[in-house]
Parts: structure tokens; sequence; C-alpha cells
């Protein structure tokens, strides 16, 4: 009921009434549980680059020969992006158990944009700043690439249709992630940058890789925890603390490289065991 005051002659909506509207308002206009975690996602890529500029760009500029803070800095913006990760992989589940905002899946491109594109291409060139045998403009170029890698890639997503239970192209989190473990390996240059462009065509390649879901989404999530305890106990100097940081990115590596061969390796099978039913039902 609307009343009005006879003094103004402004209209007056009881207060159940106003509760009402925004009970009415479109879905389109409130956030959920799962978008309230894509917004986590872009926060931490947000600060991943903030972290990544105070504590290694800056002191670097400014002539600085503190290690301790920049590889604090290095540390926290990496464990960020994983923080990142946990909350793209939790906001699908999510997502699928409770109620989806009509917005969930913009909100969702555009945080990992931020988090898996534009962090991990900042941090590569940055590396290529303060490196020492590192060229500027050359990392500049490799982290571009990475940058519209991981646009094409999301773009792709939200307009081809796959089967239930693949992406197509390495997903823009294992990629970002791949990408950071390859420059903190520090190995020369040349094969850095090489390294992170096969993993940019990775990205827009027509692999197939499974969506992590159930054991694979334990397994994935046990993997980035684990990473993260790693990068503390390299951030803090802890015995043996280099050794298993190294260890780790080799590992991400590894598997950034093998997962694309068993999965052409499942494709090529698959073809031939179609072709082979198709030779025998062609037979008399």
């Amino acid at each position: 009921m609307t009343v009005i005051d006879p003094e103004t002659q402004t209209a007056w909506v009881p207060e159940a009434e106003a509760e009402d509207d925004i009970e009415d308002m479109p879905l389109s206009l409130r956030l959920s549980i799962a978008d309230t975690l894509t917004l986590g996602n872009a926060t931490c890529g947000f600060m991943a680059v903030y972290f990544t500029t105070t504590g290694i760009l800056i002191p670097h500029l400014q002539g600085s020969q503190e290690n301790g803070m920049g590889r604090h800095s290095a540390a926290t913006a990496v464990i960020l992006m994983l923080l990142a990760a946990i909350f793209d992989l939790c906001d699908g589940l999510v997502a699928r158990k409770l109620r989806s905002s009509a917005m969930g899946a913009e909100l969702d491109n555009l945080s990992d944009l931020i988090s898996f594109g534009l962090a991990p291409a900042y941090f590569v060139l940055v590396y290529g700043m303060v490196a020492d045998d590192a060229h500027q403009r050359v990392a500049a170029v490799a982290a571009i690439v990475v940058l519209l890698a991981v646009v094409l890639r999301l773009a792709r997503f939200s307009c081809v249709t796959m089967k239930d239970g693949t992406f197509q192209g390495m997903p823009s989190p294992f990629g970002a992630l791949t990408v950071v473990s390859i420059v903190l390996l520090e190995l020369p240059f040349v094969p850095t940058l090489l390294a992170v462009i096969g993993v940019a065509w990775l990205m827009v390649s027509r692999v197939e890789y499974p969506k992590p879901r159930g054991v694979l989404a334990v397994a994935m999530l046990s993997w980035i925890v684990g990473a993260m305890g790693l990068l503390a106990a390299w951030a803090f100097d802890a015995p043996g603390g280099q050794l298993l940081l190294q260890t780790g990115c080799v590992l991400q590596v590894v598997l950034g490289a093998v997962i694309p061969l068993f999965a052409t390796a499942r494709r090529v099978n698959t073809f031939r065991g179609n072709r082979r039913e198709a030779r025998t039902a062609q037979l008399p």
C-alpha cells in the first residue's frame, strides 16, 4: 500500500512492501554464494599484481639489494594466484550445488582474466626487468602472448560447447601456475621464454583436458595447498626450501607437458577404435 504524505506530497512505501521489492529483484542483479567466491578470485589476482609491484619491481628500480623482501613478495604473489585457483575451483562446485546468478559465467571469465591472465603475464614482465640475463622487451612480448592466450582461451570457452567433463585447451588456472613455475625455476632466459610461449600455445590448442570433478578436484585442491606450503618454506628460507620449491615447480611443468600427451594418445586410440568398428560393420 502506498500512502501520500499531506505535507510533502510524496509517496511512502511501507517497509514490508520495500522488502518484497528486494525479493522481486531480478536474479541478474543479485549475487549468489558462487559469485562471492568468484569476486574473491578477482581480488586475489589484483593483490598478486600489487605484491609483484611493491615487493619486486619497485625495490629493483630503487636499487635495493634485499633478496628477502623480493622472495617474500614473490611467494606471496604466487600464493595469491594459488588461492585464486582455489576460489575458481570452489565457485564452480558451489554453483552446481546451489543457485547461481545469471551473471555468474561473466563474472567468472572476468575474474579469471585478472588472476590467470593479467597476474601471471605481469609476473613474466617483471621477471624480464629484474633477472640478470633477461631482455626486457622480449619478456614483454612473452607476457603479451600469455595475456592474449588467456583472453582467447576464455572467449572460446564461452562460445564453444565441449562434451561434458572436458576442456579444450589447457585451463587458464593450470596454465597460469605453470607459467609462474617456469619463471620460479630460474632457468636461462631463452629456455624460460620458449617454455612460457609453449604453455600459451597449449592454452589455445585443441588438446582436451579433464575437468576437475570428484577425485580429480580433491587431488587438485591437495596439490594447490601443498604448493602453498612449498612457497612458504622457500619464502622463510627453511632448510631445503629452495630444493622443495624447485621440485614442486618441476612437477607442475611435467604435469603440464604430460597431460597433453596422454590426451593426444587417448584421442588417437579412440580414432583407431572407431575406424576398426566401422570396418567390422562393413564386413558381410
